[in-house]
């Protein structure tokens, strides 16, 4: 198996894992965005975004991934404050593979998601 081929098998074992032990805000985004709900856009969850840096393939796990829009909708937890550079580095090398990043909290979630849904229904627009 290529070193390519090993990247690949990782994230995709990693995604698999992350959709079953999916967060409470996860779980209720998921029911928001799944079957085409949003604007009849096609959401994934737990999604392998692939990148070179400096010759090297990488790849980042999205918590959501719009295809057709570009667009990658994150929630973060309480750990996200602990890894704000983290990922506001992973927001930057999305950007520059033309992917917007929106974020939302857990508090957004389970607290306000009509302005969530619609926030992100005007990035599906």
């Amino acid at each position: 198996m290529s070193l390519n081929n090993k990247l690949r098998f990782i994230a995709k074992t990693l995604c698999r894992e992350l959709r079953k032990n999916a967060t409470h805000s996860e779980k209720i985004m998921w029911e928001v965005v799944r079957n085409r709900k949003l604007n009849g856009r096609k959401i994934n969850r737990q999604f392998p975004i692939f990148y070179d840096l400096e010759g090297m393939e990488k790849f980042y796990i999205a918590d959501f991934y719009c295809h057709q829009k570009k667009l990658v909708i994150e929630v973060d937890g309480g750990y996200h404050e602990r890894q704000k550079n983290y990922d506001e580095l992973r927001t930057e090398i999305v950007n520059l593979l033309g992917i917007k990043v929106i974020r939302f909290t857990n508090k957004e979630v389970e607290n306000n998601l009509a302005n969530v849904k619609n926030s992100i229904l005007k990035c599906l627009q």
